[in-house]
Order: structure tokens, then sequence, then C-alpha cells
């Protein structure tokens, strides 16, 4: 199972285009992989046999996980042996800490987690292991532990004797979402969610990969990262007749369509570039014991698609015209709906947008993507009322909200930024040059 990204620690097998015993060319598109953001193919990168298929199609496995086995195109198949299930006496015996006459080594304290106790170095992307040597996949421990199920009890169905996740939730369907017995502890924070709704008064939808990823990230950028929030109303007057004419004198295809229609957000995305570069120092993302400041701005757009949501990049967005950001935005969105992302095209970039104006929404605060420093969340255009001398006048505006990592961007670099956006999303001919 190959490393798709960072953040990425096991893939799901969706589907298989070759059977055992097939030949296999350099290039050949040996199975189908799925993750949390996106689905590709993985090629071979050498000739031979496809002698053994270990993962079945619908298991999900951790990066670095054997999943099929190939032999040379003249040799015998020679399969992989399975690691093994238990330690060496001879290891355990060096791992053991000295014992001396005087003092006896403390007794250990019991643990809740089963797995505790077993943890390998491969506990990061491999499969953990029960007292009695059977592995367990990463999302299957997970799941255990969520819902407080004893792994022993568990039959595993994976390859090679393994739990897997759908072995955790045969066993849960099973229990039925009942009140606890008074006085006796609800097992798991599921259950303990469950016991408070009526039995049939819900139905429980499982939690795909991507919902998982998801949550995960979303709780560790608002735990480590300290974030505050600028706002602003930029009136959009100018861009709304800039973004009609232009629209407008678009040129027609062979099919009579316009070559492009440029959208409210592409702008944003341009005058967010832009910004970037003219402010340098909120360029930048936090890379743990140092700032990272670039020199060309690379900004994420925000897509929602089916169970989540991802946030392709548009590189070097500040030196590409917008129909280019239009046409690239299109793109990459269509893409990720269809979750055909290269892992390339959503991972990097140093700021993003996030838009919700085409839902009505007035304003919001976005959660910052790691390792961006900022996002600009995004509201709906509306007309609203405006003091002049001569009294109020209705105008077009959208408020937008700028979220700032506060270990890269001080209060002030990001009102510097948010003012920057705001000169140009207000004067917008200097986005079409």
């Amino acid at each position: 199972m190959p490393q798709l990204g960072e953040t990425v620690a096991e893939g799901k097998i969706t589907k298989w285009f070759k059977a055992a015993g097939d030949a296999v060319k350099p290039g050949d598109n040996l199975f189908e992989i799925e993750t949390d953001k996106t689905s590709m193919e993985v090629p071979a990168t050498s000739a031979g046999v496809l002698s053994e298929i270990r993962v079945r199609e619908g298991d999900v496995v951790p990066v670095g996980a054997v999943v099929a086995v190939m032999s040379g195109a003249a040799g015998p198949s020679v399969a992989v042996p399975p690691p093994p299930t238990t330690p060496p006496p001879a290891s355990a015996a060096a791992r053991a800490p000295a014992q001396t006459p005087s003092r006896a080594a403390p007794q250990q304290p019991v643990k809740l987690d089963p797995f505790r106790e077993v943890r390998t170095p491969e506990r990061n992307f491999g499969p953990a292991k029960l007292p009695d040597g059977t592995r367990v996949t990463p999302l299957a421990r997970r799941l255990a532990v969520e819902a407080g199920i004893d792994p022993g009890k568990l039959s595993p169905s994976g390859p090679r004797g393994r739990i897997v996740a759908r072995d955790v939730e045969a066993l849960a369907a099973k229990a039925a979402p009942v009140a606890p017995a008074p006085g006796l502890k609800p097992a798991g924070d599921a259950a303990r969610v469950i016991a408070l709704y009526e039995p049939g008064s819900f139905e429980e939808v499982p939690l795909d990969n991507m919902r998982r990823i998801i949550a995960a990230r979303l709780i560790e950028a608002k735990q480590t990262i300290p974030h505050f929030y600028l706002s602003s109303d930029a009136t959009i007057e100018r861009l709304l007749e800039v973004r009609e004419e232009t629209n407008a004198t678009a040129p027609k295809g062979a099919d009579g369509e316009p070559a492009y229609r440029l959208s409210v957000n592409d702008f944003v995305v341009k005058a967010l570039a832009l910004a970037l570069l003219r402010v340098p120092a909120a360029n930048a993302v936090w890379a743990h014991d140092r700032i990272l400041r670039f020199r060309a701005a690379d900004v994420g757009v925000a897509v929602a698609i089916e169970g989540g949501l991802i946030t392709p990049v548009i590189r070097n967005a500040d030196s590409k015209n917008i129909i280019e950001i239009s046409a690239e935005t299109k793109d990459l969105a269509a893409r990720a709906r269809a979750r055909r992302l290269k892992p390339h095209e959503f991972q990097g970039g140093a700021s993003a947008v996030s838009n919700l104006g085409m839902y009505g929404v007035r304003e919001f605060a976005a959660i910052i993507n790691p390792p961006h420093a900022t996002i600009l969340a995004v509201g709906t255009g509306e007309r609203r009322p405006v003091e002049t001398p001569d009294g109020f006048r209705f105008v077009s505006r959208m408020t937008v909200t700028l979220s700032c990592d506060h270990r890269v961007v001080d209060g002030a670099l990001g009102a510097e930024l948010l003012a920057a956006f705001k000169s140009l999303i207000e004067h917008p001919v200097g986005l079409l040059l």
C-alpha cells in the first residue's frame, strides 16, 4: 500500500485490475485505492507475474502493508512470508530490564486499552497485536476502543487472520442500543451518547474513512493552532460590474457557449494571492521549529464533496489571470468530486478560500487547514444600507473573515493582509491586469 500523503495512514482497495496468475507489464494498472481525499490507480513498476493477491476488494489496509506478491516472469512464484506473530525469545529477553537481588521490578499497572501492552514499532502505520498474537488494523482498533468492545471477542475475517473494521462493526451491530442498567457504566463514548435517546428514535450512520480523518484533523487544528479572527465588509459594486462585463464579452465556442464564465470566487482567489505578495510576512506556514515564507502565492479552494471536504491548491495563483484561475478551479473541483485528485494537487499552499456565499451565509469563521497560516471565509454578497453625506444608499457588500494562526500571523499583520485583500477586491480592474 503506497503512501499517498503525509497524513494518509491507510487506504481501501476498491478494485483489482489484474487476477492472480496474470502477466504484468510496467505501467499496467494493478489496483485502485481510495483514501479520505482521493481515489487513484496504482501501476506496476516492473514486469512479472501477479502470483498472489493478499487483500480483497473493499478491505482497508495500512500504508506499507503487502497487498500482493509479484514474481519474475521466467522464475517461480516466491511469496513474501508473513511477519511473525510473536517476537523471538532471544529478542524478548534482550528487551527485558535487568533485575537486581536487592530490588524487585515494580509491578506494571493494569491498563484498560488491551493494545497498549503490545504496541510495536509499526503502530503508527501497521496493525497492532493482541496478546495472543492476533493482528488488528488501525481502523479496527479505533472502532473497538470507541465502541467499548473487547477485541479478544472478535472473530478475525481479514487477510491472514487479521481483525478488520467489519469484524468490529458486525459485533457492534448485534448489540441493541439500550439504556444501561442502573449502576452500570456505559461501554465507550458511543454507548454513552446512544443511551440518551429512545431506541428506534434514530438511525445510525456509520463513519467512512473520509469523515473519520476530517474529524481527527479538525480536532487537531482547533486544539493545536491558536486561532484568532478578523472580519471586514468589502464593497463589491465595481467587482460585480467588471465580472458582468467580462462574462458578456467572452468569446463563443463552436457549440455557441461562452469560452468562460467567471465567478466572484475567482476574483477572491486572485485578490488573496496578490494580497499575500503585498504582505509577504503573511505568505507563510508554521513548520514546528521554524516559519516558511514563500516567494509565490499558492491558494487552496475549499470544495464540498460527498461525505466531506477537500482543498485543492491553485499553484502560483498570483501569476495567473482570472480566466486561468477559473478554468483550473473548475477542473480541480470536478476531479475532487470524482475522487480523482493526485496527492500533490491538494497538499501545500499557504492560505485558502472557503466560500459559503452561494448558500446565503452572511458570515462565518473557518478552521485553518494545517499547515496553512490563514484561511479566508467569504459570505454572501447582499444589498446593505450605507451612510453618505446626502443620506443613505444601498450598495452590494460582502463580509469576509480571516482566520489566522497566531504563531505565524500577529494581529497587526493579519489586519494588513485583510486590508490589502479588501483594497484589491474593491478595485477589481487591477485583478485583470
